[in-house]
């Protein structure tokens, strides 16, 4: 097993990655089905939650059908950032996770996220303040580097772990690269391979089949993996690669009733924790990546779409079931 303090986990462990205006409990509560072993947040930002910003307030929900569960925190202000580890504690987690990852402008151009990867040593001050600020054990995800001149993670998996960190997530691309071209793990390994890297190493970036998982697991030896976009619309993700490591057999895909009934779960979820406005029109983001590929995928996305009735939707629903529609693509 491996283990993040109390938190007992399975060997090579599958994390759900904490994605901005994907992450809710809604979203995680399929991917709980499918198989996470670990899930966070959404990203909350520290000056929000002091604000006491009704968004940022409500990325602290959640429920104990999702457990093991993280809040993972971002911001510049190392004082600010040990007062919010406090008061997301209280919210009942079993991990506290730090952002030093996230590549975007909103994030890293206001001095949080990636950016403290050019700060190293306020890297080290914030996630000691939010060691101590916690009973709670504290993990951190961050990239390589800032850019290919700064790939600076092996140091900083040394210094963050020596502080008291209890897991770390690296995704494998600098900031300057944001999502693109692909994902370099080889410093991932180097960390594992460190012998004084005694905390589980987790890699991110890259995961989209159960065959790239096992041979990034045998390539670089890492505790587990991190997925993120793969799992959007597809939480059966987590099941295919579960089983292709016990077995090295892949499973079949999802049929079109389980597509629809994750859906439908989802949607369900949705209406529950956001209300019947805001739930239906969130949920319109996810109906392409639920029915991508199957044939008349587009008209049936339009029309869940274009409806704000529960009802309407459900019944639509029911009909792309009993049209049997075939995969095409």
């Amino acid at each position: 097993m491996v283990h993040i303090r109390n938190i007992a986990l399975p060997d090579f462990p599958l994390l759900l990655a904490p994605m901005e205006d994907v992450s809710d409990p809604p979203f995680r509560a399929v991917c709980k089905q499918g198989g996470a072993d670990l899930m966070y947040t959404e990203f909350i930002s520290s000056e929000g939650l002091i604000r006491a910003a009704a968004k940022s307030r409500q990325k602290l929900d959640v429920f104990d059908y999702e457990r093991p569960i993280g809040i993972q925190l971002f911001g510049s202000d190392v004082d600010t950032m040990g007062e919010c580890a406090r008061i997301s504690t209280e919210a009942g987690p079993d991990l506290i996770d730090i952002n030093y990852g996230c590549p975007v402008k909103q994030v890293a151009c206001r001095g949080a996220g990636a950016a403290l990867l050019r700060d190293i040593p306020k890297m080290v001050q914030m996630t000691e303040a939010v060691v101590k600020a916690t009973h709670l054990p504290v993990t951190v995800k961050t990239r390589l580097g800032w850019d290919d001149t700064t790939k600076n993670v092996e140091e900083v998996a040394e210094r963050l772990q020596d502080i008291g960190i209890e897991a770390l997530t690296v995704h494998g691309r600098t900031r300057v690269q944001m999502y693109k071209g692909e994902a370099d793990w080889r410093l991932i390994a180097a960390i594992k391979n460190n012998p004084r890297i005694r905390i589980p190493i987790f890699g991110n970036g890259d995961i989209d089949s159960p065959q790239k998982a096992v041979e990034y697991k045998n390539r670089y030896g890492v505790d587990g993996v991190m997925i993120g976009r793969a799992a959007i619309g597809y939480p059966w993700i987590f099941r295919e690669v579960k089983h292709y490591v016990a077995t090295g057999e892949l499973l079949a895909p999802p049929t079109v009733e389980e597509r629809v009934q994750a859906c439908r779960f989802h949607f369900d979820k949705s209406l529950e924790w956001k209300g019947p406005r805001a739930g239906v029109f969130e949920m319109r983001r996810h109906y392409a990546q639920y029915f991508r590929g199957l044939e008349g995928a587009r008209q049936w996305r339009t029309r869940l779409v274009e409806s704000n009735d529960p009802t309407e939707i459900h019944a639509i629903m029911d009909e792309i079931i009993a049209a049997e529609p075939v995969l095409v693509g």
